[in-house]
């Protein structure tokens, strides 16, 4: 899957997580929260029906889908709360709709949110910063192979990260042994 794949498909999770946030805030909405207004006054509830029967024959229905998809004014941003209710789980809280995550499904998050970063700018702190906390593998399981334009591929197994890939050009795997080996 290349980068614009794997992009797309991380949008499309987006877009479910915020249609599952604000679908149910939608249909909580009050009348009053959603009627037709003029400048100077609010419409009467019989005007309201005759605009939303007008709105109804003139509007297609792709176009009402992607209406109600998307909210008419942004509100206040919905907060992410992250917990660990089970050893083998975690939720994510969006606005108040939670959902529950699997070993799996967490795999493939952090697979999708790391190949997504990777594009964006600002880039990752070339140093490491103060008071970073992580999680490192001792010993981590490894596999090398050798690129037809002389880098070598190291994939190396993280506890947290799962398979994590790196390319050396011949000068840096020199680099690289000699960081090892200094003593």
């Amino acid at each position: 899957m290349n980068l614009h794949e794997q992009l797309g498909a991380l949008e499309v999770g987006v877009d479910q997580l915020i249609q599952a946030v604000v679908a149910p805030q939608q249909a909580e909405q009050t009348p009053s929260e959603t009627s037709v207004a003029s400048d100077a006054s609010v419409a009467s509830d019989a005007s309201e029906t005759a605009v939303a029967a007008a709105v109804d024959a003139a509007v297609p229905a792709e176009a009402k889908e992607s209406a109600e998809a998307a909210p008419s004014a942004p509100a206040l941003q919905p907060t992410l709360e992250i917990n660990r209710p089970i050893k083998d789980g975690i939720t994510l809280t969006i606005g108040g709709q939670t959902v529950a995550l699997r070993p799996e499904q967490i795999s493939e998050l952090i697979e999708q949110l790391s190949n997504a970063r990777a594009s964006m700018t600002p880039e990752v702190a070339p140093g490491i910063p103060p008071g970073w906390r992580f999680v490192s593998t001792k010993n981590p399981v490894m596999a090398v192979q050798k690129q037809s334009n002389g880098d070598r591929l190291l994939v190396m197994r993280h506890t947290g990260h799962g398979w994590v890939p790196f390319s050396f050009s011949p000068d840096m795997v020199i680099q690289l042994y000699m960081m090892l080996t200094k003593g």
